[in-house]
């Protein structure tokens, strides 16, 4: 087994600049990436193995040619090429945007971001080296149906804990300014004076930050890691992982809130408890109790409402909640 490379800490120093222009951001595609990376580390997945053990035979069922993804993801962890998960330059943008602009990057830096990988090349990489246009609309379809098998299911949830973990750093940053916010990320990362101190395998030394500021963006799945960018054509960047992320893939007992199910009813906010994680009809009604038509005349309901969407994969329709159901259970559990 490969031996995993030193970590290095890689000082980036602020100056009033940089501090005016910190801010946070959430990127889809970038979670796309990191998600990769937990299918392929078999040995590290405790964290995420309810969410593997569903995803990868969805992966394996439909058919999906994903090499060329899991490709521009070498392991053990080397330096990722920026041009697949640019920083994001708006607070929150959607997956369309960002592969938006992985379709526009220039053919000179996906030539240059693959010389950097060091890992053996193969014809799917030479492919998109000789011709990035091509390579680049076929890897940007490649990432649109895996999202849909992967991640669309899961999306509202996983955006409710990194929303509500920006929330959070920005009260630090109201309570405490620049230093409470900036020790508080990551055990790793340590804020002294006017540098933070970010664990990095392939860099060290002091980075000034150039007046850029620095954008932090939490991500689900680099935990235990901590990831930085601080490459001169993008804003320097720091991933890390969001509070809470032990409990995002929890399989606990179901507890359906009574003012929920006052306003719902019983069935439907059975309906809604349960879809911790996606969940066919089928699965539903094993689980609840309920019929089968009976699941499927309350997911409709839901449906119309907003609470629910449909995904589907392969032969199958997997029912999850949306942003506004996270919402709203959120609400009954305060």
């Amino acid at each position: 087994m490969p031996s995993e490379p030193e970590v290095g800490v890689l000082e980036l120093s602020f100056t009033t600049s940089d501090l005016a222009h910190t801010r946070f951001a959430i990127s889809p595609l970038w979670e796309v990436m990191a998600s990769v990376r937990r299918l392929k580390d078999s040995a590290d997945n405790a964290l995420y193995r309810p969410w593997v053990e569903q995803v990868r035979p969805r992966l394996s069922a439909s058919g999906l040619d994903w090499r060329l993804l899991s490709e521009l993801l070498p392991d053990p962890p080397r330096t990722i090429p920026v041009f697949i998960a640019p920083p994001p330059s708006v607070p929150e943008p959607d997956l369309d945007l960002e592969l938006t602009v992985l379709r526009a990057t220039s053919a000179e830096r996906v030539r240059s971001g693959l010389a950097g990988l060091g890992t053996p090349s193969s014809t799917r990489l030479d492919a998109l080296r000789t011709d990035p246009e091509t390579g680049l609309a076929e890897l940007a379809g490649i990432i649109e149906a895996y999202w849909e098998l992967a991640l669309a299911p899961y999306w509202p949830r996983m955006l409710t804990l990194l929303r509500g973990d920006a929330l959070h750093r920005a009260r630090l940053l109201a309570e405490g300014g620049a230093q409470r916010l900036l020790n508080d990320l990551d055990p790793a990362i340590t804020w002294t004076s006017d540098s933070l101190q970010v664990p990095h395998r392939q860099a060290s030394g002091i980075k000034e930050l150039g007046g850029r500021g620095l954008l932090l963006v939490p991500s689900v799945f680099v935990w235990p890691r901590v990831y930085s960018i601080t490459s001169p054509n993008w804003q320097p960047t720091v991933r890390y992982p969001p509070r809470g992320i032990a409990t995002l893939w929890e399989r606990t007992a179901t507890r359906t809130p009574e003012a929920l199910a006052a306003v719902l009813g019983r069935s439907r906010a059975l309906l809604l408890t349960e879809l911790h994680a996606p969940a066919s009809t089928t699965d539903l009604a094993r689980r609840t109790g309920l019929t089968a038509g009976g699941v499927s005349q309350q997911l409709t309901a839901l449906r119309a409402a907003g609470l629910v969407s449909p995904h589907r994969t392969g032969r199958y329709v997997l029912y999850a909640r949306t942003e506004l159901a996270e919402a709203l259970l959120q609400a009954c559990d305060d």
